[in-house]
């Protein structure tokens, strides 16, 4: 038990079974200093059950996680108007209708810079669908929305992305790109064999 917390947030928290569940919103709601409020949303969002297990355990342990630990799987796009999702456009379209929400899935500190963001590779323009920068962990992100199974070209375009990024855009005292691909499935044999651990893909799912 800690003093951080109040009664009511332990009165929530013991609505819950599992002891490593509670733990991690312990863990949660001291590091982030959640209210009743935000602590209540991110159970009733099952954020525990979407955050993978070495990240679960870093916190329960007091380990310090990376930026790309608290990505939840999958990622939950709102889509209140029930549209049919048929190009990367209309994904990204909803994303842009609740950016907030967006950020809130992928975890803390992230901000959005921009969409399509426009950059020129060679004699020709690439279009980043999402870039935004995590104000805790001081990089950049490159998002990239994908209507289909993740697919081995998809890593090497985020990858030239975010390349092209450290090498034109960040700072000298900034942490390297990170790159996060969002996909209608995963593909756990791609990533396996993707040698940049600074990549990661999580499917998307709409509510």
């Amino acid at each position: 038990m800690s003093d951080q917390l109040t009664y009511t947030h332990y009165k929530v928290l013991l609505s819950l079974k599992d002891s490593n569940e509670i733990n991690y919103y312990i863990k949660l709601s001291i590091q982030y200093n959640l209210s009743v409020r935000e602590l209540t949303a991110k159970i009733k969002n099952k954020e525990y059950e979407r955050i993978p297990e070495d990240t679960k355990n870093k916190l329960i342990n007091q380990n310090e996680s990376n930026i790309v630990g608290f990505v939840k799987n999958p990622v939950r796009i709102k889509n209140n108007n029930k549209n049919e999702i048929f190009s990367e456009k209309l994904l990204q379209k909803l994303i842009l209708e609740d950016i907030p929400s967006f950020l809130e899935e992928l975890g803390n500190g992230f901000t959005f810079i921009k969409n399509e963001y426009k950059i020129k590779i060679g004699d020709r323009y690439n279009y980043i669908d999402l870039l935004l920068y995590n104000i805790k962990f001081k990089c950049y992100v490159v998002v990239e929305l994908k209507i289909t199974e993740l697919k081995k070209e998809h890593i090497g375009q985020i990858g030239v992305y975010m390349n092209y990024i450290d090498k034109n855009i960040k700072s000298i005292d900034e942490d390297k790109t990170i790159g996060i691909i969002i996909c209608k499935q995963d593909n756990k044999y791609i990533i396996k064999y993707c040698s940049d651990d600074r990549i990661i893909a999580r499917k998307y799912e709409l509510v």
